[in-house]
């Protein structure tokens, strides 16, 4: 499965594992799925409804649970990460399967719900059930009732075997196995030459004679889309901030009901020394890591050490695997580190593959950071949220006025705020200062003629918009498109001055060498020491022509120009790894089982994709963006 990752967006094993992520932290809101019928819904699955409650509630649960992984975590970060459609996606996700076991009559029985309780680890001790009692207790200490907890592992059980209930036709053949086989486990070792495009220098622009005669060879390629106008009123949050005072008792207030906000974790910086074992004799690899050890011993530097002999990622970098990498190690060496105190060195290590030697360079303990430290972090979170509370009443004040009166202009002016014109738009175009992401254009679209808009929600703000007027889609005349006709061309000429150039390489190429060849022509050289099929390639990217060549084009012959998206590249073949049918025969079952794995969750995938468009998802993506700006609104840095 590592090897297909790409192929695995939302995979068999997240959506079961979701349930299950932590036991006490997020059970509950999964299991309330359709309650709270008279809260607003955030999303539908056909006709079962989803509160804001319930996706509040496990996005918060969520975020907690990355603070303690995340010792930093802030509103960037998670947006990086996607957080909020991840959480949504998976309330989805669980709702469908279900929703779609109830269809096809799957229960989980009492006895199933039973065996599932004993087979978490935190109920048992040595190997066995801790009982009843006890097992109660641990729910009672962490404020769960036994009724909700196996409520949800009923749920649980039931989406486990919906899913192996949709995935068990699966199998996978010989065929299938050793072409799967070779494409993991066959290499290249190669270098290329590229070019891109963009920098094939032209001598010369494009005449106006020929953008012209460019443009009447493929008019029909430039269409103006539909545009639409729509006045608009737009409050920006940012702005109205600067009309919100707050007193120091509402500062105050905040920063003792909000705690846990303003902890700051514990903080460890970890370095390593990675010696590999490969094919070398463990005691031979023991003894290089012991004459390691005794030269920290002897007051040697651990980061020059570790950038002479250790074998990781992060050995130019002194062994320094930063106050949050190290959580990449191995479990027995995370322990090892948080056990370690500030300054001290690790025994070595035996891993799986290697010998390990560890050094905490950093450890500060938490701490509550005082209300001064964060007073301005709480001013902008308090000010954030009363300003949006501020744009809710004026806009929902300014929605009712613009209906009465049948005019966002009138409504505008007797409240008086300014319209403006959004200009015409094409649908899904963006408007920079306060629509990035299209969302307002998006809703014009939806409107008829003089038609006022519901509020439209964007990371800016909240705006209201009233269709004017329809520009039709229509063939474009030159000076419409003359901008976009010049780059066109451009483009093309550009091309096959890169193309004529890989050409004149591949003529000058007599065996010489590639890199010198590259260095002359002021091109890109790189070297591959084991390139597989469907892999990245810099600059080029992936690339099915290079996959073919690396394992058809005669050793150290150099290919002919290869197209990719931004340009040319030639490659050559310096050495082969080569799969038999003796090594298949002897790892058959392995691959197997990792491939028929891997095949039942690309086809779990595409079920699920349309099961949810039978279900008919509607997401209210205003309400989303609000929820997320209010919650992520609590996690602005200091």
């Amino acid at each position: 499965m590592r090897k297909n990752l790409k192929s695995l967006a939302p995979t068999l094993w997240f959506v079961i594992i979701a349930f299950i992520i932590s036991i006490f932290a997020v059970w509950g809101g999964a299991g309330r799925l359709g309650e709270s019928r008279n809260a607003n819904i955030i999303v539908s699955v056909g006709k079962e409804k989803i509160s804001t409650d319930i996706y509040m509630q496990d996005l918060m649960q969520r975020l907690e649970m990355l603070k303690t992984k995340f010792k930093e975590l802030d509103k960037n970060f998670i947006q990086q990460l996607n957080i909020p459609q991840q959480v949504l996606e998976q309330i989805i996700q669980q709702t469908i399967l279900l929703q779609r076991a109830k269809e096809m009559g799957i229960e989980a029985s009492n006895e199933e719900i039973k065996e599932k309780i004993k087979s978490y680890p935190v109920f048992q001790k040595d190997g066995k059930f801790i009982g009843f009692e006890e097992y109660q207790k641990i729910l009672d200490w962490n404020r769960i009732k036994i009724s909700k907890f196996e409520e949800n592992l009923k749920k649980e059980i039931e989406i486990e075997k919906v899913v192996s209930a949709i995935t068990s036709g699966i199998t996978v053949s010989r065929e299938e196995l050793w072409k799967n086989y070779k494409n993991s486990n066959e290499s290249a070792r190669l270098e290329y030459v590229s070019i891109e495009t963009d920098k094939a220098d032209l001598k010369e622009e494009s005449s106006s004679i020929e953008i012209q005669e460019f443009f009447e060879k493929n008019q029909d390629k430039y269409k103006i889309p539909e545009k639409r106008e729509a006045q608009l009123v737009f409050f920006i949050t940012e702005d109205l901030k600067n009309e919100i005072e707050l007193d120091d008792l509402e500062i105050e207030k905040y920063y003792k009901d909000n705690l846990s906000q303003f902890k700051e974790t514990e903080k460890i910086r970890a370095s390593r020394i990675y010696i590999p074992f490969k094919d070398k004799e463990k005691e031979l690899v023991l003894a290089e890591a012991n004459n390691i050890l005794d030269k920290i011993k002897g007051g040697e530097n651990f980061g020059e050490l570790a950038k002479k002999y250790s074998k990781d990622e992060k050995a130019k970098e002194n062994g320094d695997w930063g106050l949050f990498e190290w959580k990449k190690l191995s479990s027995d060496e995370q322990e090892e580190i948080e056990k370690l105190p500030k300054g001290d060195i690790s025994p070595i290590m035996e891993l799986e593959e290697g010998l390990s030697i560890l050094k905490v360079t950093e450890k500060e303990p938490s701490r509550q950071k005082s209300l001064d430290e964060v007073k301005e972090r709480i001013t902008s979170i308090l000010k954030d949220q009363k300003a949006r509370e501020l744009i809710e009443k004026r806009v929902n004040k300014l929605e009712k006025a613009s209906r009465r009166e049948k005019s966002l202009d009138v409504a505008s002016q007797k409240l008086g705020y300014k319209p403006k014109s959004t200009g015409f738009l094409k649908d899904g175009e963006a408007m920079e200062d306060i629509d990035p992401s299209g969302s307002i254009s998006t809703a014009i679209f939806k409107l008829e003629e003089k038609e006022i808009s519901s509020p439209i929600y964007t990371y800016k703000g909240v705006g209201l918009v009233q269709l004017q007027r329809t520009e039709p889609p229509h063939l474009a005349n030159l000076e419409e498109v003359e901008n976009d006709v010049k780059k066109d061309l451009t483009n093309i000429k550009t091309k096959e001055k890169a193309f004529e150039i890989m050409k004149e390489i591949k003529t000058q190429y007599n065996g010489i060498s590639l890199e010198k060849l590259a260095e002359k022509n002021n091109l890109e050289y790189k070297t591959i020491e084991e390139h597989k099929r469907e892999q990245y390639i810099s600059v080029v990217g992936e690339n099915p022509e290079v996959d073919k060549l690396a394992f058809t084009l005669p050793l150290e012959e150099l290919s002919e120009p290869i197209e990719f998206e931004g340009g040319y590249t030639l490659i050559r073949i310096l050495e082969r790894n080569e799969v038999t049918n003796e090594d298949f025969e002897k790892n058959i079952d392995t691959e197997k089982n990792n491939f028929l794995e891997t095949k039942k969750n690309i086809f779990f995938q595409s079920h699920l994709s349309k099961l949810r468009e039978e279900k008919g998802v509607k997401i209210k993506y205003d309400l989303f963006l609000k929820i997320n700006s209010d919650i992520l609104s609590r996690f602005e840095r200091d």
